[in-house]
């Protein structure tokens, strides 16, 4: 019961008044708490250092399928025998039609996203081409998802309207080499630092539920903490037909609850980000944003099915989020 107190009221109240919390704290309290109370004091972390505010963001395919690394997790990879959609680079039109859809259901952010492990030549211009055909058109923060791109490609980017880099780390340093092995952790690490510098906000994070422990999920949450990482992204696994994971148990709920609530006590100003794993809750994941979580993907995710956005929006406002319009960022750049 005292540990209990201490999470809810003593901790909460210290992250709140400015304590932030490292690798040299005693994190092992997060996965024996009791959960309501865990949940409990990271919905008034949030509530106290982000207000209300919830930002919905929504993805497009805009290269699928035949992927070269070897993500166990992913569909897309070519490693993998699934029968998810193959194609190659949308077109500006089809992806600002879409986008024009998705603007005008509320949403804040918009994000394209290619499989494989960069983009380069005549896609990567095709890729700049759309999003500022993007920039002329909606009024919507453009977030971007291209793998491993050099600093030039970064470079054109912004310089094309692009305010958010995604590059997830997906776990831990000592998880990683489980997952994947045709690129590294560092290499994640190097473009989240070179995306940075370049001047995106990065938007980073991962997926539980692929067999690491809690430890692992504690230790993406601390790393992402040392990054500075704004935008978190939390996907709880779905497992596919056809790949290495295919046949690990799903998640409960319960364990999806507890690894929320313990990312927003390690990232209490953060957007953390609920995407893929909301269908395990009956209800769309109520009970995640009374937990911490302040974001969302919504719509349809790459090779899963998604949430309605219509009903994530009547569900958030019920829930007193604000889901007014973020003002639309303008920079100047020097060409």
């Amino acid at each position: 019961m005292k540990q209990e107190i201490f999470l809810r009221k003593q901790l909460a109240s210290e992250i709140i008044k400015g304590r932030r919390l490292t690798r040299q704290d005693d994190l092992s309290v997060f996965q024996h708490a009791d959960l309501s109370e865990l949940c409990e004091g990271a919905d008034a972390i949030r509530k106290a250092l982000c207000g209300d505010r919830i930002d919905l963001c929504t993805i497009i395919n805009g290269r699928a399928g035949r992927c070269s690394e070897n993500c166990k997790f992913c569909a897309q990879s070519s490693f993998s025998d699934t029968d998810c959609e193959k194609h190659g680079m949308l077109d500006t039109a089809a992806i600002l039609a879409d986008c024009k859809e998705r603007e005008a259901s509320g949403v804040h952010a918009y994000s394209i996203v290619t499989a494989g492990r960069t983009v380069e030549g005549k896609e990567l211009d095709q890729l700049i081409a759309a999003y500022a055909a993007l920039r002329r058109e909606c009024n919507i923060r453009c977030c971007a998802s291209h793998g491993f791109l050099s600093a030039d490609a970064l470079r054109r980017l912004i310089h094309a309207g692009v305010s958010i880099y995604h590059e997830n780390i997906e776990t831990s340093r000592r998880y990683f080499p489980n997952i994947c092995t045709t690129h590294t952790y560092d290499d994640k690490i190097a473009e989240i630092r070179m995306a940075q510098k370049a001047g995106f906000t990065v938007c980073s994070g991962g997926i539980i539920g692929m067999g690491e422990t809690f430890e692992d999920r504690v230790d993406m949450a601390v790393s992402l903490s040392e990054l500075g990482i704004e935008s978190i992204p939390l996907n709880a696994l779905i497992p596919v037909k056809g790949t290495p994971l295919e046949d690990l148990a799903p998640l409960t709920k319960d364990e999806i609850l507890r690894t929320a609530a313990m990312f927003r006590y390690l990232n209490p100003t953060a957007y953390i980000r609920m995407a893929a794993g909301r269908n395990y809750f009956e209800d769309g994941g109520r009970d995640l944003f009374k937990s911490g979580v302040n974001a969302t993907i919504t719509g349809d995710m790459l090779t899963t099915v998604g949430n309605n956005t219509n009903q994530d929006i009547a569900m958030l406002k019920e829930l007193g989020f604000d889901l007014s319009k973020h003002e639309k960022r303008e920079i100047e750049y020097e060409i």
